[in-house]
């Protein structure tokens, strides 16, 4: 074990990055269970790595702005194509963003074939690259998360209809996904949702947050002391979190029956 390794000046632009992603990702993940199209994140998510793939195919810069519209530009076609599908086939809408997932991976595998670092830009864009954000990058997603929550706050979402949901979805995910990776931000999106999904977990939203911290402040730890993959280490802690928290809930639960 290297505890030198608990390295604020490293772990902390690391971490702030999970409270942004998580700012938006509880609220909207709530909302994904009680639509039950779980898998819409890991769709959205790659076709928003899809366009990333696709803009660095035709030799856009790196990390530029023209990257980010593409990357924009593909989750909101993707989202306008989800509302089209739930209007005509809603009961196999949770199938068909099942195949957009597929047919998306499988567009970025060929896009990446003739890349000598097609395999490094694959991993990076499902496990991300959370250890190594910069200032830029956080204003950038701590900006869209704070228009998110605002346009959740006044209602402006709801009043959209499918398309509001999915559109401003498809902008969450996409700002989060180049930062975090898509199993971090499924993860982020599902678990604590899914912990505090039960009556009995009292303020849902406030235990989800309290839920999503603990399991990024000791993921992140816990990957730097081990020397392991952050966002794999902080997958695993996210669920343990929430796995102790339902336990904690059940065993409150049976002591007042």
């Amino acid at each position: 074990m290297n505890w030198a390794a608990l390295d604020w000046g490293i772990l902390g632009p690391a971490f702030i990055a999970g409270l942004l992603v998580l700012a938006t990702h509880v609220p909207l993940g709530a909302q994904v269970l009680d639509r039950g199209i779980v898998f819409i994140d890991l769709a959205i998510a790659q076709i928003a790595g899809l366009g990333v793939i696709a803009a660095d195919a035709v030799g856009l810069p790196e990390g530029g702005v023209a990257v980010q519209i593409a990357a924009v530009v593909a989750a909101l076609l993707g989202a306008l194509l989800l509302t089209w599908t739930e209007r005509k086939a809603p009961h196999q809408q949770e199938a068909l963003i099942g195949v957009m997932f597929i047919l998306a991976a499988c567009a970025g595998i060929l896009l990446l074939s003739g890349n000598p670092h097609g395999g490094e830009h694959l991993k990076e864009l499902l496990v991300g690259q959370i250890l190594w954000v910069n200032t830029t990058q956080l204003l950038w997603l701590g900006g869209v998360s704070a228009l998110i929550l605002f346009a959740l706050w006044r209602g402006w979402v709801a009043r959209l209809g499918r398309f509001g949901f999915y559109a401003v979805f498809a902008l969450a995910v996409t700002a989060s996904v180049q930062l975090v990776g898509v199993y971090l931000v499924f993860a982020s999106l599902i678990i604590p949702a899914l912990a505090t999904r039960a009556p009995a977990s009292g303020k849902r939203h406030g235990v989800a947050y309290a839920i999503g911290v603990v399991g990024y402040a000791l993921g992140l730890a816990l990957s730097a002391v081990l020397d392991l993959p952050s966002g794999a280490v902080i997958v695993w802690t996210l669920a343990a979190c929430a796995l102790a928290w339902a336990w904690i809930n059940g065993a409150r639960a049976a002591k007042a029956v």
